[in-house]
């Protein structure tokens, strides 16, 4: 775990309950239109997963109880501190037409993280995920996307 991340994140208020994520990108924005069987091929069923992880949530609840499913994040840092594990995730949305804001960068897609189209990542804010929260992965980036999205996100709170 990077403490210095996690708590500057949590410091600048930029660490969101998953429903948060999505208010802004909803799921009927997106390629799969929250169907679980555009990925069916692709995953992987595990019981722990990395930084680096692409992986899907099919279920969230918004603050006012409704509920929304199915959509990708990228995990780019975990506590293991605390019970049960929570990760830390950027949110993956394929509607492209949002690049125009400054807090989402272009992920291509290929065969490591397994897209079904180039996406974008959301940066201006991270997602406080559990592993009970994750159905399963569908891929990942390398470490040194992790990286690079995790000095926007630091870059962003500077704004």
């Amino acid at each position: 775990m990077d403490k210095k991340f996690t708590e500057k994140i949590k410091k600048d208020n930029r660490l969101k309950p998953i429903s948060d994520a999505f208010k802004e990108y909803p799921v009927e924005e997106e390629i799969h239109h929250g169907n679980i069987d555009y990925f069916i091929a692709e995953r992987t069923i595990l019981y722990s997963y990395n930084v680096g992880d692409i992986v899907f949530v099919p279920d969230y609840e918004y603050h006012d109880k409704t509920t929304g499913n199915n959509h990708l994040f990228v995990i780019i840092d975990e506590n293991d501190e605390l019970v049960p594990l929570e990760y830390f995730g950027l949110l993956i949305s394929s509607n492209l037409s949002k690049l125009k804001f400054k807090e989402n960068v272009l992920l291509k897609k290929d065969k490591l993280n397994n897209l079904l189209k180039d996406s974008l990542i959301k940066t201006d804010f991270v997602y406080s995920l559990t592993k009970d929260m994750i159905a399963f992965k569908i891929g990942s980036v390398t470490i040194d996307k992790v990286n690079y999205f995790k000095k926007l996100v630091n870059d962003y709170s500077l704004v």
